[in-house]
């Protein structure tokens, strides 16, 4: 895990350095689109199954639903996203489980760029399906609540985007016991915004 995180940051400053050639408007706009390619991980915190560690990596497609609404700095567009995570691997004590999921709701909030710097919240829902029980003991289906803060550096063509995400992973019941795994992990992506036509 920690070479897979050394890794992807080694890869981000990379990518940072080639978007610091040369900045230009390529934001969230009304009627655009958003796609990203993106990798994240991270590791159990307090309230669920302990010494437990995530990775996942996934597609994103967006809708910008609105033009810009709200006043001040909470000033900014409604985007509707939907992830396909082809790669989601949890690592157990008893073993390492893998997966796929696909989350079909993603609530997000673009804040209006200040430079080249473009905020956002998100919200997002989704499932998981894996080749053992995550957690162990429980089932190999789950479903992922999501919450996120994060923002795109917007280049000239693309972005490259850097969030601290928490996501809370539950059968909701379909198991017994039903413990969960809260994790926090860090995701960057590699993306673009298109214009409206």
């Amino acid at each position: 895990m920690a070479k897979i995180m050394r890794s992807s940051a080694i890869v981000s400053f990379l990518l940072l350095l080639g978007l610091m050639q040369g900045f230009a408007q390529g934001a969230p706009e009304q009627g655009g689109h958003e796609i990203q390619v993106w990798a994240g991980g991270g590791h159990s915190v307090p309230g669920g199954t302990k010494n437990t560690s995530a990775f996942n990596a996934g597609l994103r497609y967006g809708w910008i639903i609105t033009g810009l609404h709200l006043p001040g700095f909470l000033r900014g567009r409604f985007e509707y996203a939907v992830d396909a995570v082809p790669v989601f691997l949890v690592f157990q004590p008893a073993n390492t489980a893998y997966g796929a999921g696909f989350d079909p709701l993603g609530l997000k909030w673009d804040f209006q760029p200040r430079g080249h710097i473009s905020p956002y919240l998100e919200l997002t829902g989704g499932t998981l399906f894996t080749n053992h029980n995550v957690p162990t003991g429980t089932n190999t289906v789950n479903f992922t609540d999501q919450a996120a803060l994060g923002m795109h550096l917007l280049g000239p063509k693309r972005n490259i985007s850097l969030e601290l995400r928490y996501m809370h992973i539950s059968n909701a019941g379909l198991a017994t016991p039903n413990p969960g795994i809260n994790t926090v992990q860090v995701r960057i992506g590699f993306g673009k915004f298109t214009r409206a036509k």
